[in-house]
């Protein structure tokens, strides 16, 4: 990822040096000359391609200096610094996203420069609070409002960013807490201040080693990190994060702490699983496409073998055989167009469909399932569900499939309750029983091709998948709850975006 963002910066050097310098020179011509803009912007994109390449953060003190230099003289605030700082993140984030390789989210990759630049002018923003506080001290009647706005500045800076921004000192305690660190993790700055640095550490060897680990490359070897991981909220609620963790050095470069940026990398995480989850349906699809093809032609062959003898057949007994056989037949082709279906559905012709009756269809169908012993179905429809414009076979695939996961659940003796409900937005059904349940691992899977808890030769593994293709083709969704001995709940999203009214 690294080499493909440099790649993409400096294939787009210079069209991001003229747009950065067109911006500055707008709005601090008067303060920057052309040569200091242009210095400042050709040194800050050498800079960012070291540390995108090797991490090491102490490799812009010097640039820090430099830079800081130029803006003291210029008299430039920190809030205008921020924001030269920021159309030099657009300037380069435009082009990024815009080249992105198809293979690569562009959400990512803008993540990471993001981290980057945001290290960077944390790194600018404490030097620049050192040397006001240092001229403070030199002329403190003169300078005394001016380092107050300064450090309001720094802070709204800080406290208003939705990133966790916090600081370790060398006794492993916080002594910084902002309000992205609350917003994420739940703690307030008072709870956090004073807390050991293992506060928000989910339980595990493998966590306390990543401490560790963390400690010992920032501590003693002086290193920035930059790691994905979890970290746990004050409710206990696990979450996936990204830390760039930096060295703090005193004045006379003795290790003093750490500053920690934490980014909540959940939603990234869940594009991520999205990204996965269609590439393996776009692999599935070749291979449905020559398994339909290679099974389907020889099961023509035999259908049609099958009606030649029943037309010359006059033997009852025979007839029934033949009859068994050929629907067997039609059995083996629809397994294998829902092989095809589940990745890549046919275009079937869309009706106006009662959804209500599709779910009682569904039931209907169920009920006559072998599986069926002593299962209660409770139903609650709402009288003002919409019609909608869609397949109705696929609706009624989606409810027989869960339905049936359902049936395995309570294996044949519990309840199953199925409600109905809607509003401008969206129409609601949900299937739930009180089953045996799920386990978090097992409901991050059960929508994966091929994945099933079930005996081998009693299960596929593609119900759900199915059911989840046809869902999100209405541009619905699929929601789970589950708790273990205690049931499963799956709530069916459709947009009313696809409802026609009834002339």
């Amino acid at each position: 990822m690294k080499k493909i963002i440099l790649q993409l910066l400096k294939k787009n050097y210079d069209a991001i040096l003229k747009n950065w310098s067109i911006k500055l020179t707008l709005a601090f011509e008067e303060r920057l000359s052309a040569s200091q803009i242009r210095t400042f912007i050709e040194s800050t994109l050498r800079l960012l391609f070291e540390l995108i390449e090797t991490g090491d953060f102490s490799l812009s003190d010097s640039y820090l200096l430099d830079t800081y230099s130029i803006f003291n003289k210029a008299e430039l605030n920190l809030l205008e610094i921020s924001q030269i700082f920021s159309q030099g993140r657009y300037a380069m984030l435009t082009y990024l996203e815009k080249d992105a390789p198809k293979n690569y989210e562009p959400i990512i990759l803008l993540g990471f420069l993001d981290e980057v630049i945001e290290q960077l002018f944390a790194r600018f923003s404490m030097l620049y609070q050192q040397s006001r506080m240092f001229e403070v001290m030199k002329d403190r009647d003169a300078l005394a409002a001016k380092l107050e706005v300064n450090k309001q500045y720094l802070s709204n800076i800080l406290h208003t960013s939705d990133h966790a921004i916090m600081i370790v000192d060398k006794n492993e305690t916080f002594i910084e807490w902002n309000k992205g660190a609350e917003k994420i993790f739940g703690y307030t700055e008072s709870e956090a201040i004073g807390k050991g640095s293992s506060l928000f550490l989910p339980h595990g060897k493998k966590y306390i080693d990543e401490l560790k680990h963390i400690q010992y490359v920032v501590g003693k070897l002086g290193k920035s990190i930059v790691l994905d991981t979890e970290r746990m909220t004050k409710s206990g609620k696990i979450i996936s994060v990204q830390l760039n963790v930096s060295r703090l050095p005193s004045n006379d470069g003795q290790y003093v702490g750490r500053s920690i940026i934490i980014r909540d990398y959940s939603e990234v995480k869940k594009l991520q699983q999205q990204i996965d989850q269609s590439e393996k349906l776009a692999v599935l699809g070749q291979l449905a496409a020559g398994i339909a093809h290679e099974i389907g032609n020889p099961l023509a062959a035999i259908s049609s073998i099958v009606q030649v003898l029943q037309r010359k057949q006059n033997d009852e007994i025979t007839n029934e055989n033949l009859a068994m056989i050929r629907s067997n037949i039609d059995r083996i082709s629809k397994i294998v167009r829902e092989l095809v279906d589940f990745s890549r559905p046919p275009k079937y012709e869309e009706s106006l469909v009662d959804v209500t009756g599709i779910i009682k269809t569904a039931i209907g169908i169920v009920k006559y399932d072998k599986r069926v012993k002593n299962i209660n179905f409770n139903t609650n429809f709402s009288p003002e569900l919409p019609a909608l414009q869609a397949v109705a076979d696929q609706l009624l695939q989606v409810f027989v499939n869960i339905l049936i996961n359902a049936l395995d659940a309570v294996k044949g003796e519990g309840t199953i309750s199925v409600k109905t409900r809607c509003d401008d937005d969206n129409i609601f059904i949900e299937i739930c029983d009180n089953g045996c349940g799920m386990d978090e691992e097992t409901m991050e899977k059960i929508f994966e091709p091929f994945f099933t808890t079930k005996e081998v030769g009693k299960g596929t593994g593609l119900g759900l998948s199915v059911s989840y293709g046809i869902v999100k083709k209405l541009n619905g969704d699929i929601k789970v709850t589950s708790k273990v001995n205690e049931g499963s709940c799956f709530k069916i999203i459709l947009p009313t975006e696809n409802r026609k009214e009834a002339e």
